[in-house]
């Protein structure tokens, strides 16, 4: 159990059997009584935004999270394979866990698996990938007074706006937070 003040950004905690993540909150003291921990927090197993009251003298429970590196195998469609890289057990994550990061997962890609008793909740992926460009649109010849971009398209079927020197075949790298290109590789 910890005390609702020690609630952060980013602090993992359990109640009413749900599994929440903070991602705001504020703490308000009136000139007499109780100060009020107000908290904006995400359902890690549902994605849904809350926001919860506390007073500072309660508590709540304390999520043990376990976290375990893993290497991508492979996609059979339905289900996403990793490889645990200490245990060597492959768990299957459903397409709905993966969500939109399954544009930036390539095989071999090493990435951080965040288990609950058993349940996976989430997928952490590294803060750049470096991808390959396999349609372009052609750019205009000669108009590079300004930053003029394009959209191209990788090997893994993400859509970058490019600078326009950006061709089929080379390797870009690409934030993971932002799907904003960041350099040619």
């Amino acid at each position: 159990m910890i005390d609702a003040n020690q609630l952060r950004k980013g602090t993992i905690f359990k109640v009413d059997d749900q599994l929440l993540r903070v991602v705001d909150y504020s703490h308000n003291k009136t000139g007499r009584g109780l100060a009020t921990i107000r908290v904006k927090a995400v359902n890690l197993r549902t994605g849904s935004t809350t926001e919860k009251t506390f007073s500072s003298s309660e508590r709540v429970e304390n999520a043990q999270l376990e976290f375990h590196n893993a290497q991508y195998l492979y996609t059979d469609g339905e289900f996403f394979h990793f490889m645990d890289t200490e245990t060597f057990e492959q768990p299957a994550l459903t397409s709905a866990i993966v969500g939109d990061y399954a544009l930036y997962l390539k095989e071999q890609m090493e990435v951080k698996i965040t288990v609950y008793e058993g349940e996976t909740l989430d997928l952490e992926l590294p803060l750049t990938v470096e991808l390959e460009v396999t349609t372009a649109e052609a750019s205009a010849r000669g108009n590079t007074a300004t930053g003029v971009n394009k959209k191209v398209v990788t090997d893994t079927g993400l859509e970058v706006l490019v600078p326009a020197f950006v061709n089929v075949g080379d390797v870009i790298r690409v934030d993971t937070r932002t799907g904003e290109y960041l350099t040619r590789v």
